[in-house]
């Protein structure tokens, strides 16, 4: 074969490298998001109508904490709810070792006998707590949680509190180690406080 047949091939070769490097791009997959930092979380003690409830006394059960509030007219009947049937599917010594905690975000409006009816109504092991407003904003503060009053006219108090609605799980050792979405199905509610209550 001649030189210059070998410089011609040579030269095809070199332009389809180039081409191949200039407008080949092979989809890549995508690297992973970094995980949004969880918030601190942390010890509170605050009031149920039973008497002061301490988050450090839970310590040997999976905790779940919700944030609402007794006048919420729909995203907290929602996730009690799904929380509630959640409960159901779990078997009784499973359930033995969860706590379900509302805390509400509406001290103003919501009295611990107010909130233990409430609570009641969706399912036994949750407990509704209150306490001064700047006690639920220092526990709210360290979960992370957003809340806030908006002025409704067809309130019957004239105002609705928007706020967060994930459910906040706390494992045995008292640390936050995960959020439920809102809406999350009950058998995945289940399925997470499982995970937890069998975490080495």
């Amino acid at each position: 074969m001649s030189e210059r047949i070998l410089s011609v091939i040579a030269g095809l070769l070199a332009a389809l490298v180039l081409g191949l490097a200039f407008f080949w791009h092979p989809d890549l997959p995508e690297p992973p998001l970094p995980r949004a930092a969880m918030p601190e979380g942390g010890d509170f003690t605050l009031q149920s109508a039973d008497g002061p409830v301490a988050l450090k006394d839970l310590r040997g059960k999976v905790v779940l904490l919700y944030f609402g509030y007794t006048y919420c007219p729909d995203i907290c009947p929602t996730s009690l709810v799904a929380t509630a049937e959640g409960l159901k599917d779990l078997k009784p010594d499973e359930l033995a070792r969860v706590a379900v905690i509302l805390i509400s975000v509406d001290p103003k409006r919501d009295t611990p006998a107010r909130l233990k009816e409430y609570a009641r109504f969706f399912h036994p092991v949750i407990v509704g707590v209150t306490g001064a407003p700047g006690d639920i904003a220092a526990v709210a503060k360290r979960y992370g949680v957003f809340y806030a009053e908006q002025k409704v006219a067809t309130a019957g108090d004239g105002y609705v509190v928007d706020h967060s609605a994930d459910t906040y799980v706390v494992a045995a050792d008292g640390k936050l180690v995960a959020k439920i979405a809102h809406a999350t199905a009950p058998d995945q509610v289940a399925a997470i406080i499982r995970k937890y209550l069998y975490q080495p």
